[in-house]
C-alpha cells in the first residue's frame, strides 16, 4: 500500500516537474489551476511540508505559498457552489472564499495531520456566510450595529424566556452591559435587516378587509412619472421624424409659438402648419400606440 502511495506521490511529481526550489524536491508546476483537485492533495502535501522549513518572504517561500493558493482554487469553486442559488455574482462569492482559502493556508500546520481539505473548507464557508451577513442587508448598517444586533436578539430571547414578557430597553442594557442609547440604536439598527414589498398585504384596522396593501399608506402617485414615462417612449418617435417636423414640434411645444407665428419663420400660412401639426401628432401618436400594443 505503501509502495503505491508513493509510486502515486513520484508520478504526480514527475507530471509536474519543471524545476525545483529550496534544498528540497520541490516541483516547479508551469499552470498550478490546472492541477486536478487529486494530483492538488498530493502536491499539496509536499509544499506545506516545504513551506514550514522555508522562511518567510523569501522567493522559495513566495513560490510554494501562491502555488497551494493556485492549486486549491478548485475547492473555492466547491464551497462557493453551495450558494449558486443567494443571486449574488458567482465570480465574487469565489473571491471572497478565496480570503477564507489564503487564511486557511497561512494557519495550516503539518504537524496536525489532518487533511488539507478539512481544515481549510470551514475557513472558506466562513467567509462566504460573512459576505452573505454583510451584504444582505436591505440598508447600509455599519460592521459595529450588524454584531450589536446579533448580542441584541441573543439577550432579547434569554430574558423573554426568563421573565415571559418582552423585555424592557433598560433590562437589555443592564445584560449586556452597555448604555440605553445603544441599545436603541441597534434596535433601530435592526429594522434595516429585512426590507418590505410595496404590495404587501396589511391586516388590521387600516386594512378593510385585508385588501389593502403598504403602497397605498405611503405617499401619493406622481402624475410627472407618466410623463417620464411617455417622453423616453416618445424620444425614439421624434428621431424618426424629418428636420422641418422635429423643428415645427419644437417651436409649437417647447417654445410655445402661435401658428402664426410658426408660418411666419417657415414662409407658409397658419393653415397650412395647423395641416402639418395635426399630421406629425397623428403620426407620433400611431408609433406610441403601436409601443404599447394597442394599434
Amino acid at each position: 500500500m505503501d509502495t503505491a502511495v508513493e509510486r502515486s506521490e513520484a508520478e504526480v511529481v514527475e507530471k509536474t516537474a519543471g524545476t525545483c526550489t529550496g534544498d528540497g524536491p520541490l516541483p516547479g508546476i508551469a499552470e498550478p489551476r490546472t492541477v486536478a483537485p487529486r494530483d492538488a492533495r498530493e502536491l499539496s502535501r509536499q509544499f506545506f511540508q516545504r513551506l514550514s522549513e522555508l522562511e518567510e518572504g523569501t522567493y522559495e517561500f513566495q513560490y510554494a505559498r501562491n502555488t497551494l493558493i493556485e492549486m486549491n482554487i478548485s475547492l473555492v469553486r466547491f464551497a462557493a457552489g453551495r450558494f449558486r442559488g443567494r443571486g449574488d455574482d458567482m465570480e465574487d462569492i469565489v473571491q471572497t472564499g478565496m480570503i477564507g482559502l489564503i487564511k486557511a493556508i497561512d494557519r495550516f500546520e503539518v504537524s496536525r495531520e489532518v487533511e488539507f481539505t478539512s481544515f481549510a473548507l470551514p475557513y472558506i464557508v466562513g467567509e462566504i456566510k460573512r459576505f452573505f451577513r454583510d451584504t444582505t442587508w436591505a440598508v447600509h448598517v455599519p460592521r459595529r450595529l450588524q454584531e450589536l444586533r446579533v448580542e441584541l436578539a441573543k439577550a432579547r430571547e434569554e430574558l423573554a424566556s426568563r421573565l415571559d414578557r418582552e423585555p424592557t430597553v433598560p433590562e437589555l442594557a443592564t445584560l449586556m452591559n452597555i448604555p440605553e442609547d445603544e441599545v436603541i440604536e441597534a434596535q433601530i439598527a435592526s429594522n434595516g435587516y429585512n426590507s418590505s414589498s410595496l404590495d404587501a398585504a396589511l391586516t388590521g384596522e387600516g386594512a378593510e378587509g385585508g385588501e389593502a396593501v403598504l403602497a397605498d399608506f405611503i405617499g401619493v402617485e406622481e402624475d410627472g412619472l407618466r410623463l417620464v414615462e411617455d417622453c423616453q417612449s416618445l424620444a425614439p418617435l421624434m428621431a424618426e421624424l424629418g428636420e422641418r417636423d422635429r423643428q415645427i414640434i419644437h417651436m409649437r411645444f417647447v417654445e410655445e409659438a402661435t401658428q402664426a407665428e410658426i408660418g411666419a419663420r417657415l414662409g407658409c400660412s397658419q393653415m397650412h402648419v395647423s395641416r402639418l401639426i395635426k399630421r406629425i401628432i397623428a403620426q407620433l401618436r400611431e408609433g406610441m400606440l403601436g409601443e404599447l400594443g394597442c394599434a
